[in-house]
C-alpha cells in the first residue's frame, strides 16, 4: 500500500482504512469474533496499518474485537481511530458531546482496545445540545493528558466544520486533522462545501461508504427488485422504511437513467482495466487530492483483497473526467453563481477550490 499524510500532520497512514462496523453485527456482516481476527490478519499482512472503529458499533463489540487482536501486535506499527457521540445507553449522560460523556467514552474505548493511547478520536456526529467549546476542551485535555494523540471530525457539515477549526485556531487546541465524511460517485455534494473547508484548512478527508451501500458493486441489476439476502440493499429493498445512507432505498435507483449510464461507464472502465467495478468506485476516491486514505468495510478475506486491488493502478486524466462527468451532481445556487463569477478570477497566489473543482 501508500502511506499518505493524514491532513496536515506528520501521521502517515495506509491508504486504505479498515473499517470494521462489520465486526460480530449479524444484521449487516457476517464476521464473528475468528472471522474478524483473520481479516485484520490479512489486511495487516498486505500492508495496512489503519483501522476505524466506534465505540456504537455493536455497542462497543467491535473495539473489544480488534482489542483483542491489537494486543497480541507490535501497537505502534497501527494508527487506530475511533469516535465518540453516541447513545450508549444506561445513564442520560452517556451520549452527547458533554464533558462527561466524552472522558468516560475515551477510558471506556481504551479499555475495549486494551490500549493507553488512541491515534485519531473522531467526533462521531454534531451534539445540539452541547457548545463546541466544551468538548474543543474535553478534546484538548485528551490529548495533553496522552490518552489521544489527534483529533478527528464525522458527518460535519460546513459552517461546524469551519466553526471547529476557527474555535481550535483561536484558543491553541491541538488541530483538527481530519474529516470522516460519505463521499462515493454517489454522494459528491460534500465537494460543495466541507471538502473546501478541508482545502483551505489542511485536512485530510476519509470517506466513508465508498460503495454507496453496494449499489456501486454492479451485482444488482435493473428491474430486479433485490432479494433480502442481497446485502444491505436488499435489507431496505423489502422494507424501505428502513432506509438510511449506508443502506439506501432501492426505488431511489432503480428507475434513475443517471445511475445506470453511471455503471456502464464503470464497468466499460473496469473491463478495460482487468478491474472489477468496485475497484473502479474506490480508485477514482483514492485519486481525488483531498483523499489520504479511503474507508472499506469486509465481510470475508476475499471481499477484503478484492478492494485493496484498488491500489497499485491509475486511471487516467480522460477516464476520471469521465467518471466526474458520470456522476456529476447538479449544482444548486449559490455554488452554481460562485463558479461561474470567479471562472475568470485568477491569481497565482490564491486557492481557487470552487473553480478547480469544476462541478
Amino acid at each position: 500500500m501508500e502511506y499518505n499524510y493524514l491532513g496536515r500532520s506528520g501521521l502517515r497512514v495506509s491508504n486504505i482504512c479498515l473499517g470494521t462496523m462489520t465486526f460480530c453485527q449479524p444484521q449487516i456482516g457476517k464476521l464473528d469474533k475468528e472471522a474478524s481476527h483473520k481479516v485484520l490478519d490479512r489486511f495487516a499482512a498486505l500492508g495496512g496499518n489503519f483501522i476505524d472503529t466506534a465505540d456504537v458499533y455493536t455497542k462497543g463489540v467491535s473495539e473489544s474485537v480488534i482489542g483483542e487482536w491489537l494486543v497480541r501486535q507490535q501497537r505502534e506499527k497501527f494508527v487506530i481511530a475511533t469516535k465518540v457521540r453516541a447513545d450508549m445507553g444506561e445513564d442520560v449522560n452517556n451520549v452527547g458531546l458533554g464533558r462527561k460523556h466524552i472522558m468516560a467514552s475515551c477510558d471506556a474505548s481504551l479499555k475495549r482496545l486494551q490500549t493507553d493511547y488512541i491515534d485519531l478520536y473522531q467526533v462521531h456526529h454534531w451534539d445540539d445540545a452541547t457548545p463546541p467549546e466544551e468538548w474543543l476542551k474535553a478534546l484538548n485535555d485528551l490529548v495533553t493528558s496522552g490518552k489521544v494523540r489527534y483529533i478527528g471530525m464525522s458527518n460535519l457539515c460546513g459552517w461546524q466544520l469551519q466553526k471547529v477549526v476557527d474555535i481550535c485556531k483561536s484558543r491553541n487546541y491541538p488541530p483538527i486533522i481530519s474529516l470522516q465524511q460519505q463521499y462515493s460517485l454517489l454522494c459528491r455534494h460534500p465537494e460543495f462545501e466541507e471538502f473546501q473547508v478541508c482545502k483551505n484548512e489542511g485536512l485530510g478527508v476519509l470517506p466513508w461508504s465508498p460503495l454507496k451501500g453496494g449499489m456501486l458493486t454492479g451485482k444488482y441489476k435493473r428491474g430486479v427488485r433485490p432479494p433480502m439476502g442481497a446485502g444491505r440493499i436488499g435489507l431496505v429493498a423489502q422494507d424501505e422504511s428502513r432506509a438510511i445512507e449506508i443502506a439506501p432505498a432501492w426505488s431511489r435507483y432503480d428507475n434513475n437513467e443517471a445511475f445506470w449510464k453511471l455503471l456502464e461507464g464503470m464497468e466499460k472502465i473496469a473491463k478495460e482495466h482487468g478491474k472489477s467495478i468496485p475497484q473502479v468506485a474506490i480508485r477514482w476516491l483514492l485519486q481525488k487530492d483531498v483523499v489520504p486514505s479511503v474507508i472499506i468495510g469486509a465481510n470475508s478475506i476475499e471481499h477484503l483483497e478484492d478492494n485493496v486491488a484498488a491500489i497499485n493502478w491509475k486511471l487516467s486524466k480522460e477516464e476520471m473526467e469521465e467518471l466526474d462527468t458520470l456522476s456529476k451532481p447538479e449544482t444548486p445556487y449559490p455554488y452554481e453563481m460562485l463558479y461561474r463569477l470567479n471562472i475568470n478570477r485568477v491569481n497565482s497566489f490564491y486557492p481557487r477550490p470552487y473553480v478547480e473543482n469544476k462541478l
